[in-house]
């Protein structure tokens, strides 16, 4: 009888463990901005297209919101007619990606969002609103753009995000209005020294980060360059 309750034991054991490491390998399979899936999408996105007589698949944004998540996908329209099933790294389907559309007047061109940079900004904007919507400043970055204090604001270490191109952890900057944004500011002095094309000032230089890559640069401030070839923040 201990025997038998002893091996029931085990197998329960097993079976719990089992079901507690499949979510991590299944979200683990979600944070990768798969190549095919894109293609994929890509592919549904041309077929809705010419099937609706130039219509997209988008979902309806308010004009004014970031310009990288302002067209994303609405699949729903594409699901199951010009593909089988949402990609398992869609944010739709419990991923980490938001897909979205860029160049939507001359190129439609499928790219995604990490949206757990977006999460890192909410719990910042938590803490913001907890100080009465301010945002304690350290020091000024530049013209309308700070750095936040973050002691005042209870944290116990400066909150960053993994950047999708470096690996990096960046930091957080606000702006005179409040508004909490990613400074890629590293990312871009590293794709500068590689870049070989020619730029202006007053040239917003982000297209550097996303041009080769499936993930944008969302949550950002504009860039330009200064007389030295380096990043800045282009003020508006």
């Amino acid at each position: 009888m201990k025997k038998t309750m002893f091996f029931l034991l085990l197998v329960s054991i097993a079976m719990l463990l089992s079901a507690c490491m499949f979510p991590e390998d299944e979200l683990a399979e979600n944070q990768i901005p798969y190549e095919d899936q894109l293609i994929s999408v890509q592919n549904a996105v041309n077929q809705y297209r010419n099937a609706s007589g130039g219509l997209l698949p988008i979902k309806t944004r308010d004009m004014e919101v970031d310009q990288f998540i302002k067209y994303p996908v609405d699949f729903s329209k594409i699901v199951p007619n010009h593909m089988a099933e949402i990609p398992t790294n869609a944010f739709e389907t419990g991923g980490i990606f938001q897909y979205v559309l860029m160049d939507v007047e001359e190129n439609p061109t499928v790219k995604l969002v990490d949206l757990r940079i977006a999460e890192t900004i909410r719990a910042v904007n938590v803490r913001k609103s907890a100080n009465g919507g301010q945002a304690p400043i350290a020091e000024t970055i530049a013209e309308n753009v700070y750095k936040f204090n973050y002691d005042a604001m209870g944290f116990k270490e400066e909150p960053t995000v993994v950047s999708p191109y470096s690996g990096r952890n960046l930091p957080l900057v606000v702006t005179g209005r409040g508004v909490v944004h990613v400074d890629y500011s590293m990312d871009l002095y590293t794709a500068l020294q590689e870049y070989e094309g020619e730029l202006e000032e007053g040239q917003d230089i982000r297209f550097l980060l996303y041009e080769d890559n499936a993930v944008l640069p969302a949550y950002s401030l504009p860039y330009t360059i200064d007389e030295n070839r380096e990043p800045i923040f282009l003020n508006e």
